[in-house]
């Protein structure tokens, strides 16, 4: 699923000439997506490049990637307005960028906060698998985060699990609990483009097996009232997952993909010392939600708004 750049593409890309890019409400604007697929077509092994990546997010027993940009990171600067058009230009090439978040205008910075809830993404804890945006009736069909720093203290792996697998692990009564509308986690205003509040919501929404979204996220263990057949059941899962779990550092110019109608993710906890590292210096992610397009089958025919 690690996706090394042939160096006749990188070479090329060092100097394409994208633009800024263009919104369309909270969506990437349809003129800036074909501008960029003009330009990364002209490419040499470009085309060769795409296909991998299509068939590791899509392709039997796929559902994530990464995108070894490393060597385009050092040439351009990882945290350049260049760099980060040529990221976005290949993210394009998955499914349609966009910003739930009205304060941020593509791109979501993941920094470290060290009194923040070590759980949450910018914390310094282990921040457990879940789904991004599980309370939204049209939650993105892929989350994507582009490593600008590790960890300078070697902590923060990535994790992650298929959650069809680790779902059909479980038994048949749990599956049956794990079916129900019975969990909610989370708070849900000033969203775009991720529809309605789900509340509750049925962690197995009972589609095609493989296909449909596993609503989970462990922190509804914790700060959600559940029955306690449903909880076990959940906990179930959330063992699963742990136990088909994958995990990685991402280095400088990773650009990790993941299909969240197949795959969950997570993080381990960064080192200790945090409070001791410049802000400047420490991790730093940037994130990014993709839509799939009408017809694409991940997107199971809805169009976004």
């Amino acid at each position: 699923m690690f996706i090394d750049i042939p160096s006749e593409l990188e070479a090329a890309l060092i100097g394409l000439p994208l633009p800024t890019w263009k919104l369309d409400g909270s969506f990437l604007a349809t003129s800036t997506m074909e501008r960029y697929r003009t330009e990364l077509t002209a490419t040499p092994r470009f085309e060769e490049t795409l296909t991998t990546l299509r068939h590791a997010l899509t392709g039997e027993g796929g559902g994530y990637a990464v995108l070894r940009l490393g060597n385009l990171a050092k040439a351009l600067g990882a945290d350049d307005d260049r760099f980060l058009r040529l990221v976005t230009a290949f993210a394009t090439e998955v499914a349609v960028p966009f910003s739930p978040f009205p304060r941020w205008s593509l791109w979501k910075d993941i920094g470290v906060k060290v009194d923040k809830d070590p759980g949450k993404s910018s914390g310094i804890g282990y921040n457990a698998f879940h789904m991004d945006l599980v309370n939204g009736t049209l939650p993105p069909d892929y989350t994507t985060l582009l490593c600008v720093r590790p960890d300078a203290l070697g902590g923060g792996p990535s994790i992650l699990s298929d959650a069809h697998a680790a779902a059909a692990r479980l038994s048949e009564d749990s599956r049956a609990l794990l079916a129900e509308s019975a969990y909610h986690y989370g708070t849900f205003f000033d969203l775009f483009g991720v529809g309605g509040e789900y509340k509750p919501f049925p962690v197995l929404d009972g589609s095609t097996a493989g296909k449909g979204f596993v609503r989970f996220t462990a922190k509804m263990l914790e700060r959600s009232e559940l029955s306690r057949a449903h909880a076990d059941a959940a906990r179930e899962l959330a063992a699963e997952l742990i136990r088909g779990q994958v995990s990685f550092m991402l280095q400088p110019g990773d650009y990790l993909i993941v299909n969240q109608r197949r795959f969950l993710h997570g993080r381990e906890a960064l080192r200790g010392g945090q409070e001791t590292l410049p802000v400047a210096d420490r991790r730093l992610l940037l994130q990014l939600f993709l839509r799939a397009r009408a017809g694409d089958g991940s997107a199971v025919g809805r169009r976004h708004r």
